[in-house]
């Protein structure tokens, strides 16, 4: 169960804390795509999300990662300019080591920052880096995202049992 949890968990990246992941000495900021940054459907950065990229880019290494294609990925890679792997086979842990060689990075200095405890924060806890996970920006998904929720609505349900993670219940 250990390797669904997250080291911290917030509503939606407009509610974490990057001065104080600034202060833990994190340098470069991974997220998610779909549901994290955009819903699926939506062909353009979300205004408020560019926003916050310019923002964010002032003081670290941003980098998006996603399981879809070049093709998906490649219009907020220009609008955001900020770099990305596309088809990085989350929850393995390619893409990030990907990223940690390209930027020259220690694992503790990277935060991996996504909707999905089946894949991205998964693959940051097997890559042994600080994890954050969000909730979903809407209820649509992709096909196969839609068996991803079904196995993690069951480790929530468990992990909720335990009292140790809760949808709702936010932490630092």
């Amino acid at each position: 169960m250990k390797r669904y949890i997250p080291t911290m968990y917030r509503k939606s990246i407009f509610d974490i804390s990057y001065s104080k992941l600034k202060k833990r000495g994190i340098k470069c900021l991974i997220f998610d795509l779909d549901n994290t940054l955009a819903l699926i459907d939506e062909k353009k950065c979300p205004e408020k999300t560019k926003q916050l990229c310019e923002r964010l880019k002032k003081e670290f290494q941003v980098v998006i990662i996603s399981n879809n294609t070049k093709k998906r990925l490649l219009p907020y890679l220009e609008e955001l300019q900020v770099d990305g792997v596309s088809m990085a086979m989350k929850p393995g842990i390619r893409g990030l080591k990907k990223i940690q060689k390209k930027y020259r990075l220690h694992k503790e200095e990277m935060v991996m920052i996504g909707d999905q405890l089946m894949t991205d924060i998964v693959s940051g806890n097997r890559f042994q880096i600080m994890t954050i996970l969000v909730d979903p920006l809407g209820k649509k998904d992709l096909k196969i995202t839609g068996i991803n929720r079904f196995f993690e609505n069951r480790v929530l349900k468990k992990l909720s049992q335990l009292k140790i993670l809760e949808r709702g219940t936010y932490y630092e």
